[in-house]
């Protein structure tokens, strides 16, 4: 692989890492705006809801970030 394609996945990962924190900075935000005064099971449903969804976004995130680390480390150590 040339330096500029490593370059060019390099920033894929990386761009990719940032829209999957982003998306779950979105989803923690979420499930903290429904924790809210009304105390009705309705509402605790779409608080238990918002909070499944950030689970998986912060799964999402981590994966990603796991992948760009990985591909850091292939090209910054060989291995």
């Amino acid at each position: 692989m040339s330096s500029v394609k490593n370059v060019t996945e390099l920033d894929q990962l990386r761009l990719a890492y940032k829209r999957a924190t982003e998306d779950w900075v979105e989803a923690i935000r979420c499930e903290e705006t429904l924790a809210t005064p009304d105390h009705s099971m309705t509402e605790m449903e779409k608080w238990d809801d918002a909070h499944f969804r950030e689970e998986d976004a912060h799964k999402k995130a981590t994966e990603a970030r796991d992948a760009y680390k990985d591909a850091l480390r292939q090209i910054n150590d060989g291995v």
